[in-house]
């Protein structure tokens, strides 16, 4: 037998546990949890909150991984988002946009100091701001004219043309301000030199990282003294260390470990719904899946009730829509229905041409309808919701093979033209207006994690009306628009809402989870004394 490879990694008192690494390895092979269990306690103890989620760190540069930095409070952006949602003063306490919506100036907080010491000026910003915009992220699809230091604390970002989304654009993670000494000459991100109530001390990539309290943040000092981060995509070895007492913080559970941590006296579980849908990006150019009798054939064949309730054990996650309910004017009244229709998906793809072989598989012209899926295990009720769809598309004749690799493997088969479908998850809320997000996805080209060869001229009319949002009355309608476009079309199929899940050592308090998952929020928790 070859066993995996066992890795010394950061934990709380200052690396992870060859224990801890050895019950992973012990379940990954499907060994029972024999090993003892330590001391809960010992984390207080020492001091040190341990975070386990299943997010790498495979880059510092904000516009791969910035979110990891700023969800554990370590880099911060000009402008955040308050707990509804709503845009709220971040390293820039107020702005205000001059009459024809085309020059934003931003003042910043006084006293803001980054990591190294360095004061957080306007030059500082401007530069940040500057190497986001020349780099692929939500930034660079901004109409930028100029972003300029006006003294010390003022910042000047004028555009081409009116760009309604430009303050929720600032509060995305890839636009985190880094003081000067982060950036090599070329722009390169080298240091992750925050401004947030943590500090980095050590990243090793792409499984961890440890932070300290930074004593001269600006705010709220943190209530925990040192943090450890490690990058665990098994969510069975995520539940397994919340079991076991080796992390305090876990986050990203599936529903059946969520079900046996509630159980568990020394862990409490939360649960709270996300802005993020869980769908299957389809190719629109694939020879196949470019009818779009085909692509409606596949989304009325999901049953999302049993999905929801069987799998996701939430019955009320079925979704039936692209956008969720709490993104406003965007949810739809009606949506696709949530329980399958095998007749109409049968119907639509006799009508697209294909018929019942003998094996009870669909061919047209001697060629059978068979279809590739990708998903990842990072979230792990994803591999468990491409078996359910792979059922479910076969028993009206589509045979899809299921492929779980890694999470890049999405964009990537975007990029090279290789995928034809892709579960995935896909958040409304990293930046807290959905038009962000819809733009990246359904604009002209589409998005790595939106439409792929799909195109729609009264989308493109839509959006670019939506973007410029000079007539306020008709936003309402346009939002609709959009998703009733998408419902039309599906080059997006939708199947489920999200929940985040996080199990919490019963030796801390205070935690509380983000609906827009901006932010853990580890500079509230404190030691049970």
């Amino acid at each position: 037998m070859t066993y995996p490879a066992v890795r010394l990694l950061p934990s709380r008192r200052g690396c992870w546990s060859a224990m801890t690494l050895l019950r992973a390895s012990a379940l990954c092979l499907g060994i029972g949890a024999v090993l003892p269990v330590p001391d809960a306690q010992a984390n207080a103890a020492s001091g040190v909150l341990s975070v386990v989620a299943p997010w790498e760190v495979s880059s510092l540069d904000p516009a791969r991984h910035g979110y990891v930095f700023t969800r554990l409070q370590i880099a911060e952006t000009l402008v955040d988002a308050d707990r509804a949602g709503a845009l709220a003063p971040g390293l820039a306490e107020r702005w205000q946009a001059d009459a024809a919506g085309l020059a934003w100036t931003l003042t910043l907080r006084a006293g803001v100091v980054f990591h190294d010491g360095t004061p957080m000026t306007a030059d500082a910003v401007v530069k940040a701001l500057r190497i986001a915009a020349a780099k692929p992220g939500p930034l660079a699809s901004v109409p930028l004219e100029s972003i300029a230091a006006d003294g010390p604390q003022t910042v000047v970002i004028r555009l081409k043309e009116p760009f309604s989304p430009l303050l929720a654009t600032l509060a995305g993670t890839a636009n985190q301000i880094l003081a000067p000494a982060s950036y090599a000459a070329d722009g390169a991100v080298t240091q992750v030199i925050g401004t947030g109530p943590f500090r980095l001390e050590e990243v090793k990539p792409p499984q961890s990282l440890s932070a300290v309290r930074f004593d001269r943040y600006w705010g709220r000092p943190a209530g925990v003294e040192k943090l450890s981060y490690l990058a665990a995509g098994r969510g069975e070895t995520r539940a397994m260390m919340a079991e076991s007492g080796d992390a305090d913080v876990v986050y990203t559970l599936d529903p059946a470990s969520r079900q046996r941590l509630s159980r568990n006296p020394a862990v409490t579980v939360q649960a709270l719904p996300l802005p993020r849908t869980v769908s299957v990006k389809v190719n629109s150019g694939d020879p196949v899946l470019s009818d779009v009798r085909v692509r409606r054939a596949l989304a009325v064949a999901v049953d999302r009730g049993n999905i929801a309730t069987g799998l996701l054990r939430e019955p009320g996650s079925a979704a039936g829509q692209m956008f969720p309910p709490g993104t406003g004017d965007w949810t739809l009244a009606d949506g696709l229905p949530l329980r399958a229709d095998p007749a109409q998906a049968s119907a639509l793809l006799a009508e697209a041409g294909w018929t019942r072989g003998g094996d009870g598989l669909l061919v047209r012209d001697g060629q059978p309808l068979k279809l590739a899926l990708r998903t990842f295990p990072d979230r792990p009720e994803l591999p468990v919701i491409a078996t359910a769809l792979q059922a479910q598309w076969r028993e009206i004749g589509v045979d899809v093979s299921v492929s779980v690799g890694n999470s890049g493997d999405v964009p990537a088969g975007h990029r090279d033209g290789t995928l034809q479908l892709a579960l995935m998850a896909r958040s409304f809320g990293l930046v807290p207006d959905p038009l962000v997000t819809a733009l990246q996805d359904f604009g002209p080209g589409g998005g790595d994690w939106g439409a792929m060869n799909w195109s729609s001229p009264a989308m493109e009319q839509a959006l670019t009306a939506l973007k410029r949002g000079t007539d306020t009355a008709a936003l309402p309608g346009l939002r609709q628009s959009v998703s009733k476009i998408l419902l039309a079309e599906m080059p997006v199929i939708p199947v489920s809402w999200y929940q985040q899940t996080v199990a919490v050592s019963k030796q801390v308090t205070g935690l509380t989870l983000d609906p827009y998952e901006r932010s853990y929020r580890l500079s509230e928790v404190s030691w049970v004394r």
